[in-house]
This record gives C-alpha cells, sequence and structure tokens, in this order.
C-alpha cells in the first residue's frame, strides 16, 4: 500500500511538472520556472525512489548494496535546496541570486559528504526501510545518515519561518501559497527529526524504528503534498480568477443574447457553440454572436430615437455610461420589430442615414444587458415626433 501511495504522488507530482515544461522550454532562462520545476521533480523522484521496490530494483540493477539510500538522500537534499531557493525568488529583492546560489553550493556539498560517507563506509545487508536505523552506529554510514537529515531539518525549518513570516505580510493567493509551503515544510521538518529521534534511540540502546519506518514516511508524504499545492496555488489563482471574470460577464450578457435569439436563429447569425471550452472562449463566442446580430441590423437602426432616448436618460441620471446603454437597449429593441416585420424585403436605408457610433465596446454590451434585463431603473424615452414608434424602455 505505502508503495502505491509513493508512485501515485509521484505520478501526480511529475503530471504538474509536464504542465509546468512547456513555459520552461519558452523561458529556459527564467530562474523562478527552474526552480518550480526542480520542486516538481525531485519531490515526485523523492518519492519513486523511497518506495520499497524502487529500492530493491536500484540495489539490484547495481549490484551495490543499499545504493538506494545515498541516492535517495541525495535527491531530498535536492528538493530542500530546490525549495528554499523558490521561496528566495519567490521573496525578490536585490540579492536574490546569490542567496540561491550560495544555497545551492551549500547543499551540493552535502550531497557530495552523502556520496563521500557512503563510499567509506560499509553498509553490506541491504534494508529497505529502516536503513538509517539499522546502520545509525555503522561508522561513516551514520555521518552520511546524520548528514542528511541535519540538512533535510535545516532546509525545513528555514523555508517554514521564511515562508510563514513572508505570507503575514502579502495576500491572495500568493498568501494561500506561502501558508501551505510553510506548513509542508513544517512536516518535512517532523520527518527529519523523527528521524533523528529515532536514530539516537538507536545510539541509547533502544528501538524506536517504528518512528522512522510508519510517523516519519506520514510527515514526508504530508509535507511534500502540501508543499506542491502551495507551488501551484499562486500559479493557479490568476486563472481562476480570470476564469470567474470571464463566467460572470458570459452571464451578465444573457439577456442581451437572449432578445436577439430570434434573430440569431432565422439569420443563422450565430456560430456552432464550442464544446469543452473555457470560459473565456465562451465569453468570446458570446460577443461575436452579439456583434453579428448588431451588424445585421444596423440597416433598422434610427440614429434619432438614440439621440433622443440618450438626451432624456442623461438628463434625468447624469451618467453618460447608463444613458449610452439606454440609447442602444432602445434601438436595438427598435431594430428588432423592425426587422422581423420587414420579412424578406430587403433592408431599408439605415435609419436617418446617419450610422450609430461608436460601436458598442464590452463595457457597454454589459451595461445594454444589464438595461434590457430590467437590471437597472432608467427612465422612458420621450415619444418620437415622426411617425416610426419607438422601443419605450426594453
Amino acid at each position: 500500500m505505502n508503495s502505491l501511495i509513493n508512485y501515485l504522488s509521484c505520478a501526480a507530482l511529475w503530471l504538474g511538472l509536464a504542465v509546468r515544461a512547456p513555459d520552461l522550454l519558452r523561458h529556459r532562462h527564467d530562474p523562478y520556472l527552474r526552480a518550480i520545476c526542480a520542486v516538481l521533480g525531485l519531490a515526485g523522484l523523492c518519492f519513486a525512489l523511497g518506495a520499497p521496490p524502487t529500492v530493491g530494483a536500484v540495489n539490484r540493477l547495481s549490484g551495490v548494496p543499499n545504493l538506494a539510500a545515498p541516492i535517495t538522500y541525495a535527491a531530498i537534499t535536492g528538493y530542500c535546496a530546490a525549495s528554499q531557493v523558490l521561496v528566495v525568488h519567490w521573496r525578490g529583492g536585490p540579492r536574490v541570486r546569490r542567496t540561491a546560489r550560495r544555497w545551492t553550493l551549500a547543499y551540493a556539498v552535502v550531497v557530495l559528504g552523502i556520496a563521500l560517507t557512503f563510499a567509506l563506509g560499509e553498509a553490506p545487508v541491504e534494508r529497505r526501510t529502516d536503513l538509517d536505523t539499522y546502520y545509525a552506529t555503522t561508522p561513516f554510514i551514520a555521518q552520511m545518515i546524520v548528514l542528511y537529515l541535519v540538512a533535510h531539518l535545516t532546509a525545513a525549518t528555514v523555508t517554514t519561518v521564511s515562508a510563514l513570516r513572508w505570507a503575514r505580510q502579502v495576500r491572495g493567493g500568493l498568501r494561500a501559497g506561502l501558508t501551505l509551503i510553510g506548513a509542508g515544510s513544517l512536516c518535512g521538518a517532523g520527518y527529519s527529526a523523527t528521524k533523528l529521534v529515532a536514530v539516537g534511540a538507536r545510539w541509547s540502546g533502544r528501538d524506536w524504528s517504528a518512528l522512522g519506518t510508519t510517523v516519519s514516511p506520514a510527515a514526508a508524504g504530508l509535507g511534500a503534498l502540501l508543499v506542491v499545492v502551495g507551488v501551484l496555488v499562486p500559479l493557479v489563482t490568476p486563472r481562476v480568477a480570470e476564469w470567474r471574470r470571464a463566467g460572470r460577464a458570459y452571464a451578465r450578457l444573457g439577456p442581451l443574447e437572449r432578445a436577439l435569439d430570434d434573430l440569431l436563429v432565422r439569420r443563422a447569425l450565430r456560430l456552432p457553440r464550442p464544446r469543452s471550452a473555457s470560459p473565456a472562449t465562451l465569453l468570446m463566442w458570446r460577443r461575436t454572436s452579439i456583434h453579428n446580430a448588431l451588424g445585421h441590423l444596423d440597416a433598422y437602426c434610427d440614429r434619432d430615437l438614440y439621440d433622443r432616448t440618450r438626451a432624456d436618460t442623461l438628463t434625468a441620471t447624469g451618467d453618460p455610461a447608463l444613458a449610452g446603454a439606454h440609447a442602444w437597449a432602445a434601438v436595438i429593441v427598435d431594430a428588432l420589430r423592425h426587422e422581423a416585420g420587414a420579412g424578406e424585403a430587403p433592408p431599408p436605408a439605415a435609419g436617418t442615414g446617419r450610422p450609430l457610433a461608436p460601436s458598442p465596446d464590452p463595457a457597454a454590451l454589459a451595461r445594454i444587458s444589464d438595461v434590457l434585463a430590467g437590471a437597472v431603473r432608467v427612465p422612458a424615452a420621450s415619444p418620437a415626433p415622426s411617425g416610426r414608434t419607438t422601443a419605450g424602455t426594453a
């Protein structure tokens, strides 16, 4: 079961890496993107290498008992360094590059120390789950274990403090992401702390290996999950906010499109509705349909009606945007009635011969839709002096 969880976690993390990979290829010199991809890739690698079947496979293929241990420790150390470098880039400042370089160099030395102590020590008996406590008193192997655990605890502690301290200074998705990273790093610190406790117990002759085989992996898994979610939240939040804005704008244009629906169907002016589309795409589709209908109605629009209605509404409200929206709503309803009554006859000359300008922009379309939906109260247009009937207030 533990192996399955490890592999599923690895797959999820590498799926996130695959999503970010195209951005990294386009902006390969962006240190921020490199740090994100390093965190996702190394976190997944830690889960994959930590699974007992992978441990056995690495040891068997290499012919070196327990070679999987220093490789896993190196991956964990790299993940810690990448997480800290990511926080450094997020925070910014004049010394970002220098600070990130120092963290990278420090943990490169730790990885080198792990490799050196493993090479100097002897670990002939394969241990897939409890190597830390089994070899806690073995020369050089014990130093390797303590080295990676202390390095991990240090990075996790610094990341926790930095992320939570900075989270108090920001808002929105970044704050949520930093809080999750801080909580995940705290769980990561619990991983190394429980391992160190188990190793210390082994030095004093006690067997607390269960801490290293049950509590530590659970803390590491939860910590990695929280950190990765924390990394993704600031990336996803702007897109979600954009989708919400597009969704609200799409819904707001509904009354205007419904008013034009008969015309759109009769004249086949509506494009096919896109399937499995994002809110932004649906919004563009609805706006395109509305503009197609307005373009067809242009010949039936009455400029005099527009001018009268706008002037009356502007006098009553003093709001030019609302006056324009009310005037457009009146003209659209009037043009729809005349277009429907014309049947197959050719359209008349455009209104009084003066085109309506400017054409409604997206914000104006939303206000026109509000007027048609009755979402705003506007005064009625004055009666037209000519024989042509007006649309009222719609």
